[in-house]
């Protein structure tokens, strides 16, 4: 024992001073005077909001994007002690004393700083010298925009750190020796960066679906050896690179709804089961109310339509067609029997508007604004030869989840017209002045129609007891109380909201700064980030002209430079050794392939872009340049 603690213990530590030296650089870059301007800038005018949502946790939705970056913003804000209270209306507002602006940009410009070292890092695991890793890393620690970018309440930085550390955890991984079990935590760190980096910008899809391409060829490199091996070898992958990160993807809005429990300016994007479920807001409306439909209920009928605005089922006094209105009105017929008979899947009802007593019909006749469909209304009886056709099937779409009878909030319902067999729909047409600009109501034939404008749901629901048209309207603000639970578990809230994301997107109106992708590659544009009242100091978002030449001339060069060497190879001249092949094939994967990844989705969307969308992109072009300069040099000369 004496013999095996030998003093003095001496622990032996490589240090790279280099890499060190950068990191210094980059957080002084990053970090130095934060909190100047003390004033909103950009887009943290956007993100603010969130932020404040968070702190008062009350709900939203961004269409967007994911909520991660979202919380990580909100994270700085809450260690700072931002309790919330500030109005995020205008670029250039002032701080108030009480808001930490330090803590709102720290944490993405901590990431944007050690973007910076991950470089250097990465350009050594795709087996480059410390040179080339040097000059990867001078390149991003110069490069203005970058600068820029980081230092505010933005995630453009946080979603270039996740995906670098993405890639070097799994570079990393890949040339540890196969007998290092320790080699499966990068693995494993590698897909919760993936996660992460889709958690805070869907632009991080494309990043990492490149990474699960570069891994499966690597996979397929596999095929050969002992068959237990590759077995384990894939488990590994698809458990670490699918599994976890599809699961901390769920994990992240898990959270989300979990923190934002209350009813915001959101809420009516979404269903009124999920509404109900947030405290106050609808839930406050509905609390107490039956849970079974009735004959004689009064109820609200909320169209399921994907709108900006949701709409009720309402009707006027005016001889006028049938109208959807974002003010909701009550339908009745006659008083709940005792005890109540509830309405089931297939059984025919009709529909009483409260204040006219006006029966819900529909006629074989066009309707005012779709003339493919027909007209509905509310029927009155004018001596003419159309007598009223006011019957309606009862269609529960999503009995099977829940049941036969029809339920508040819960059951999706389509209304058959008995007489012509089309559907109550919203048609998405407004009416002209007569129709005092509501949106249209018809019936369609089922073939014709399009799902989701179909489904109706019970919103505010009374049990009536009362027939006289006044006692009738104020029984629906006196509560029926009976307590029942609505809450819908966080699947159906999850994907509900998964579709809301990808199906309800805001009017996209023009920037003064936006701009078009091909005037990146350029720098064609720039954009005022901020502006001092007085003094005219200002922050604009520009490039380093210089590196972002440079940039593109080692992207044009690594293609034709591939080009030359696949015809030669392809004529039987292989110019490098397999090794250098590979690493050089390697390294058009990650960064010409991080490139395109990062730009080409750009030209195929219809949105506001801005010049700050190209900075990821940009980053692998730097990744790019020194390694391709070293390559060019080491072996160009042998072909």
């Amino acid at each position: 024992m004496s013999a095996m603690l030998q003093l003095p213990l001496v622990v032996t530590a490589q240090v790279d001073l280099v890499l060190v030296l950068v990191s210094l650089l980059a957080l002084w870059t990053r970090l130095s005077r934060l909190s100047y301007p003390n004033a909103v800038v950009f887009d943290e005018v956007y993100y603010g909001q969130f932020v404040s949502f968070y702190m008062k946790r009350v709900f939203f939705i961004d269409d967007n994007g994911p909520p991660l970056g979202h919380m990580i913003l909100a994270l700085g804000a809450y260690l700072g002690g931002f309790d919330g209270n500030f109005v995020w209306n205008r670029i250039r507002a002032e701080y108030p004393s009480s808001v930490s602006v330090w803590s709102l940009r720290v944490l993405p410009s901590l990431c944007g700083a050690l973007c910076v070292p991950l470089v250097y890092l990465l350009t050594l695991e795709l087996r480059f010298s410390h040179l080339s890793a040097l000059g990867a890393a001078v390149l991003l620690l110069l490069e203005n925009s970058l600068i820029v970018q980081s230092r505010f309440m933005l995630l453009e930085s946080v979603l270039i750190f996740l995906v670098l550390l993405a890639f070097f955890s799994y570079l990393r991984f890949h040339n540890a020796p196969t007998s290092s079990w320790f080699r499966y935590i990068w693995l494993l760190l590698s897909g919760v960066s993936c996660a992460a980096a889709v958690g805070v910008k869907y632009m991080g899809l494309f990043s990492y679906l490149l990474l699960l391409g570069v891994a499966f060829l690597h996979a397929w490199n596999l095929i050969g050896d002992q068959f237990l091996n590759v077995c384990v070898q894939c488990v590994c992958r698809v458990v670490c690179l699918l599994v976890v990160p599809v699961l901390l993807y769920v994990f992240w809005f898990y959270l989300h709804l979990s923190l934002l429990n209350r009813s915001g300016p959101h809420d009516q994007l979404m269903s009124s089961a999920f509404q109900a479920s947030l405290q106050g807001g609808l839930s406050r409306i509905t609390q107490g109310q039956p849970l079974e439909v009735a004959y004689g209920s009064q109820v609200t009928l909320r169209s399921s339509a994907s709108q900006l605005i949701p709409c009720w089922l309402h009707s006027h006094k005016e001889n006028y067609p049938v109208r959807c209105y974002h003010l909701s009105d009550p339908g009745h017929e006659l008083v709940v029997d005792t005890p109540p008979r509830p309405v089931r899947h297939g059984d025919v009802i009709q529909l009483v508007h409260a204040m006219t007593s006006r029966f819900l019909n529909s006629h074989d006749v066009a309707a005012p604004m779709s003339p493919h469909a027909q007209e509905v209304s509310g029927y009155v009886d004018f001596n003419v030869s159309m007598p009223a056709q006011n019957l309606w099937k009862v269609d529960i779409s999503n009995r099977e989840a829940e049941s036969e009878v029809w339920k508040t909030i819960l059951s999706e319902v389509r209304l058959v017209h008995v007489n012509t067999s089309a559907v109550l729909k919203l048609s998405g047409v407004s009416l002209p002045d007569w129709g005092f600009r509501q949106l249209e109501v018809v019936a369609e034939k089922l073939f014709k129609a399009h799902g989701s404008s179909l489904g109706w749901n019970v919103e505010e629901h009374r049990y009536g007891t009362s027939q006289e048209p006044k006692e009738r309207e104020a029984e629906l603000h006196c509560p029926t109380h009976i307590d029942v639970d609505r809450k819908i578990s966080f699947w159906a809230k999850f994907l509900e909201l998964q579709w809301k994301m990808l199906t309800v997107k805001q009017e996209e109106s023009e920037h003064k700064y936006s701009s078009a992708p091909l005037e990146w590659i350029t720098m064609e544009t720039n954009i005022a980030y901020w502006l001092h009242a007085t003094t005219n100091a200002q922050i604009h978002l520009i490039g380093n002209p210089v590196s972002w030449g440079v940039a593109n001339l080692s992207l044009l060069a690594y293609q034709l430079l591939a080009a030359v060497y696949m015809l030669r190879r392809r004529r039987g001249f292989k110019d490098l050794p397999d090794a250098v092949w590979d690493q050089f094939v390697c390294l058009g994967c990650v960064c010409v392939g991080g490139w395109l990844v990062n730009f080409v989705p750009f030209l195929l969307m219809e949105k506001t872009l801005f010049l700050y969308h190209y900075l990821p992109a940009l980053c692998y072009l730097y990744l790019l340049s020194p390694a391709l300069l070293e390559h060019t040099h080491t072996h160009t000369h042998t072909c």
